[in-house]
């Protein structure tokens, strides 16, 4: 039994894993999280070109959140029934075919099929990465540097969405932020092909009835139109409002409870729960903190261009603090989660977040640029404390044996909070884009924090 002491020390050297396939990972988990934010410097040119209101573009931001928050989970399972790497590399064929598609949509419709296309394909990568890692390090769990890199990935992609959109819009035209998804679609799909460990062979080949039992589809079905009813029904509010989608959504909400108790392994788990209050604060939580963090994604540079009229690379640079910050402060988050838990990172960063919102507050069309600057600084902090705070929180919430559903509903949360985002956006800029409107969404966004704040205090407490 000595061994057993020294369990954590001997995987950091056979399960490295080689740096190509690391490589080829990173690819594919990067791609949905820029996705999720660089549009919102392209909103403006788009909104422009197809002559939509902003509340037809919060469809255009929240049908990406939709099919996400089900695809995670969704071709998670597939990963581990048909082979990681093939799921990853079908997912790269889709969005090179999403990335040709969207600046060839003659409507505004055919542009959110593009979307929704890409947030099908981009969605294969977190779920089947994963599982290409404990695959690549021999079914051991892989070294913290490289869980780290993941994690740091992720974060700092959809903090320099906006960023990377802005230079793309700048030189080529909101198309841009499409058609580069097909240029690394078209680079990354062959290198996963060479660099990916292969599948093992799956007995039978991937048919419809083995697609359709591990596919939870009444359960995806409810999950969505109860999602998508709260959505219409937030976005119609700002004209006639259409209640009747309310009994629509309980009712989806009763059948999904329902399909819970009768499959054994159901889509969304609220069986797990309604059984396990730590890990439902985890997740609400974490919900929450991803309506501030995209609704200033999204507010931010669409007021900068529509309000102040910077340029779509001029809007994208003024987030470039953000986005630094996000990045440097996620391993910082990582060492005081080592060294104290997860707490005073939840607290630190739900401290940041109340202060960065309520600076927004001082957003004017006579503010100095400059003067924005240390704003997006402050707006940065949260990103990493909090995302890494709450992943650490996640694994103490979750039973052992019961992690991979934990994660799945630890994502899905995360896209129902940037589709609260997106509609509340959709809502208060339904008049227009000005000041006086950002304020509003601002005095929304620290409301939120201020909630976020409360429950890291009582957990530091507790």
């Amino acid at each position: 039994m000595a061994s057993s002491t020294t369990a954590p020390q001997p995987p950091s050297a056979p399960t490295r894993v080689p740096r190509r396939v690391m490589a080829a990972i990173l690819l594919g988990t990067v791609l949905n999280p820029i996705n999720s934010s660089m549009i919102a410097v392209a909103l403006v040119r788009i909104q422009d070109d197809f002559d939509v209101s902003v509340v037809s573009l919060s469809w255009l931001i929240s049908s990406f959140y939709l099919v996400a928050a089900v695809g995670q989970s969704v071709l998670g399972r597939l990963a581990d029934q048909f082979g990681p790497r093939r799921v990853q590399c079908a997912g790269f064929v889709l969005i090179v075919v999403a990335g040709v598609l969207g600046p060839l949509a003659p409507s505004f419709g055919w542009l959110i099929a593009a979307r929704l296309l890409l947030a099908a394909g981009t969605s294969a990568g977190f779920p089947a990465g994963l599982a290409l890692l404990r695959n690549a390090s021999g079914g051991h769990r892989p070294p913290p540097s490289t869980l780290a890199a993941i994690t740091i990935g992720g974060s700092s992609s959809a903090a320099l969405g906006p960023v990377v959109g802005g230079a793309l819009v700048a030189l080529a035209g909101w198309q841009a932020i499409f058609f580069v998804n097909a240029v690394v679609g078209v680079i990354a799909l062959p290198l996963s092909l060479r660099w990916l460990p292969r599948d093992p062979q799956h007995e039978g080949g991937v048919s419809l009835a083995t697609v359709r039992r591990l596919v939870d589809l009444p359960g995806i079905a409810a999950f969505a139109v109860m999602l998508a009813s709260v959505l219409a029904l937030l976005l119609s509010l700002v004209g006639q409002p259409l209640w009747w989608l309310v009994p629509v959504a309980l009712a989806a909400g009763v059948a999904l409870v329902l399909n819970d108790r009768r499959r054994e392994d159901p889509f969304l788990d609220v069986r797990m729960l309604a059984s396990n209050r730590a890990l439902l604060g985890v997740c609400v939580q974490y919900l929450l903190v991803n309506v501030v963090a995209f609704g200033v994604f999204f507010s931010v540079p669409l007021w900068l261009e529509a309000a102040r009229g910077l340029s779509s690379g001029a809007a994208g640079a003024m987030v470039i603090p953000l986005a630094g910050v996000a990045v440097f402060a996620t391993p910082f988050a990582a060492r005081v989660v080592a060294r104290s838990g997860e707490r005073p990172a939840l607290l630190a960063g739900a401290c940041a977040m109340v202060a960065g919102t309520l600076l927004m507050l001082t957003f004017s069309a006579s503010t100095p640029l400059w003067a924005i600057v240390p704003v997006t600084v402050v707006l940065g902090i949260p990103i990493g404390f909090n995302n890494l705070g709450l992943q650490s929180a996640l694994y103490g919430a979750s039973d052992p044996e019961r992690t991979g559903a934990a994660a799945g509903l630890f994502q899905t949360c995360r896209f129902i909070g940037a589709v609260l985002a997106t509609s509340l956006l959709g809502i208060v800029f339904a008049d227009g884009v000005d000041s006086d409107s950002l304020h509003t969404f601002a005095l929304i966004l620290a409301s939120f924090s201020v909630v976020v704040l409360a429950a890291s205090a009582r957990a530091v407490r507790r």
